[in-house]
């Protein structure tokens, strides 16, 4: 499948709600990318991070997934310390930053109101989020930032959030893939310490720890 192909068009109209909130921002800030939000990372790589939806003045303003918000300080400082970075992140989408053997996206492309998509909209972007995952050929690892982006993944794959509900460093295997759950790296969550920095690199651990064992192509 080609890179275009699993991308949310540029101009998409699926979600009315979404779509009128992007206009309004437009409006309001005619300088941001205000526009569904393409997934960060090279097609090949094993490891796929899912996480919710951009944020208002980060991927929604910049354009590239978890950069120009607090929640990508997080994520990108443990990928460079985990080796799956190279470069310095600087918050804007041309720093030069590379990402090794990973790729990043979100269940929801285009930036919600409140932080908070609909059911039907993860739903809906769901579509685009599967053909990611089945473009990716080498694709062994998947870490999920959050309750909805493991229950939406691990739906995909064929499983039950019931049988198998969210909780912080779950681990399942579902089919070929490793799927791991974290709390989202978001604000919020960093300072209310439900997730601290410490508890995050722990699961990069995981992660590094599942690359590991699975072959290189």
């Amino acid at each position: 499948m080609l890179f275009h192909q699993v991308h949310v068009p540029p101009v998409c109209s699926l979600c009315s709600r979404l779509c009128a909130f992007r206009d309004q921002n437009r409006a309001q800030n005619p300088l941001y990318h205000n526009a569904p939000v393409p997934a960060f990372g090279d097609l090949s790589a094993r490891l796929l991070i899912v996480g919710l939806a951009p944020g208002l003045s980060g991927a929604n303003a910049t354009g590239r997934p978890f950069t120009g918000d607090d929640a990508g300080q997080v994520l990108y400082a443990a990928l460079l310390a985990h080796g799956l970075a190279l470069g310095d992140y600087r918050g804007h989408a041309h720093d030069g930053l590379r990402l090794m053997d990973t790729r990043i996206t979100n269940t929801v492309r285009c930036v919600p109101p409140n932080n908070r998509p609909t059911p039907l909209e993860i739903r809906t972007c769901g579509f685009f989020l599967d053909q990611e995952i089945h473009a990716m050929p080498h694709l062994s690892v998947i870490l999920t930032l959050g309750k909805v982006a493991y229950e939406t993944t691990l739906k995909i794959l064929g499983g039950n959030p019931r049988q198998t509900p969210f909780v912080h460093g779950r681990v399942v295997q579902q089919g070929p893939y490793t799927l791991i759950a974290s709390y989202h790296t978001s604000r919020y969550n960093i300072n209310t310490k439900r997730l601290t920095v410490e508890m995050f690199d722990a699961i990069m651990g995981t992660v590094s720890t599942s690359l590991a064992a699975t072959p290189r192509p």
